[in-house]
């Protein structure tokens, strides 16, 4: 969800087989950088992978360019490290969310070969008015 100069990003921390709860403290959501931040939904061993991947990516871009990744540019590393992998995917779906230049907020989703879903990922906070 997004507002104005913010985003919200939520999660549960269940982690389970079928019916069977294995863990209740899963880590579904990190932080790569202070105004970055990933989803990774699906798989719980593909979504560590791509995590730790994901990871190592960015730690090179900022060794090279100097600086962190904007929202948009990591979108577009998550979206190319998946299709990478498209005969094989990693069965996640990941959610992007950060601020970009001048506090503006992006959201973008995914499914799990790199597709970009931009209709159904950006929605505004609105206030809703309930009439009794």
């Amino acid at each position: 969800m997004v507002g104005k100069n913010c985003f919200a990003i939520a999660s549960d921390r269940r982690l389970g087989v079928q019916l069977q709860t294995i863990a209740t403290d899963f880590q579904r959501i990190s932080k790569i950088h202070d105004r970055v931040f990933l989803g990774l939904s699906g798989l719980a061993t593909d979504a560590q992978t791509l995590y730790q991947r994901l990871v190592f990516r960015h730690k090179l871009y900022q060794l090279r360019e100097e600086r962190d990744m904007k929202p948009e540019t990591f979108a577009n590393l998550v979206s190319a490290l998946l299709y990478e992998k498209r005969f094989g995917p990693y069965f996640c779906q990941p959610v992007i969310a950060g601020l970009g230049d001048e506090d503006k907020p992006f959201i973008c989703t995914m499914d799990s070969i790199g597709a970009k879903n931009p209709r159904n990922c950006l929605k505004r906070f609105r206030k809703l008015s309930f009439h009794q």
